[in-house]
C-alpha cells in the first residue's frame, strides 16, 4: 500500500489512489463508526481522509508509518476535529469552524504526528502496569467495569489506576498544550 502512496506522490497516478480508494474507504468508514460517527459522518469523513490522502501525498514517509497507520491517522484527526467543532458549535461562528477545517495542511499533519510521537515515548516512560491501562482505557476504548474485569482488579482500582496513569502521563507532557 506503501507504493500506491509513493506513486500518487510522484506521478499522481489516479489507478493508484483508485486502488487505495477502494481498499481503505470502507475500513476508514468503519473505523470511524466504531468511534461513534453517524454512518452518514463517517462516509463523508472517510471520503475527506482519502481526498487528503491524494492532496498530501507528497508528505508521506514510508520510512516513517506504513501507508495504512497514516491513513487512519488522519482520519482519526479528522474525526477529533469534526467531535470539537460539533462539541463547541455554539460559541463558535459557523463561519469560523467553516474556516478552521479548509485549514488543513501538511503543517498541521506533521505537528499531529510528532504529538503523537511525544504521547508514544510518554507511554513508554509509563509503568507496564500504568501503560497497559491507558491503552485499554483510551486505545482500545474498554470501559473501566470492563478493564477490572480483564485485568481481574476491583473496579475502584481499575478508576483509580487509570487517573494515576493519566496524572502521569500529563505530568509527562505537560508543554505540549
Amino acid at each position: 500500500m506503501s507504493a500506491l502512496v509513493v506513486a500518487i506522490a510522484r506521478t499522481g497516478d489516479r489507478e493508484a489512489f483508485a486502488q487505495l480508494f477502494r481498499h481503505f474507504a470502507p475500513r476508514v468508514k468503519a473505523f470511524l463508526m466504531r468511534s461513534g460517527l453517524s454512518a452518514n459522518a463517517a462516509e463523508e469523513l472517510a471520503q475527506e481522509t482519502l481526498l487528503m490522502v491524494w492532496r498530501k501525498a507528497s508528505y508521506f514517509d514510508p520510512a516513517r508509518a506504513a501507508a495504512s497507520t497514516w491513513i487512519f491517522t488522519i482520519a482519526r484527526n479528522l474525526s477529533i476535529d469534526l467531535k470539537r467543532r460539533e462539541r463547541h458549535m455554539s460559541t463558535v461562528d459557523a463561519e469560523a469552524a467553516d474556516e478552521e477545517a479548509d485549514e488543513t495542511s501538511g503543517e498541521t499533519i506533521l505537528m499531529s504526528a510528532e504529538r503523537e510521537a511525544r504521547v508514544r515515548a510518554a507511554l513508554a516512560k509509563l509503568s507496564e502496569e500504568q501503560a497497559t491501562i491507558v491503552r485499554l482505557s483510551f486505545f482500545q476504548e474498554k470501559p473501566h467495569s470492563q478493564i477490572a474485569q480483564e485485568l481481574g482488579i476491583p473496579l475502584g482500582t481499575a478508576k483509580s489506576r487509570v487517573r494515576l496513569a493519566l496524572s502521569r502521563l500529563r505530568t509527562l507532557l505537560e508543554d505540549l498544550k
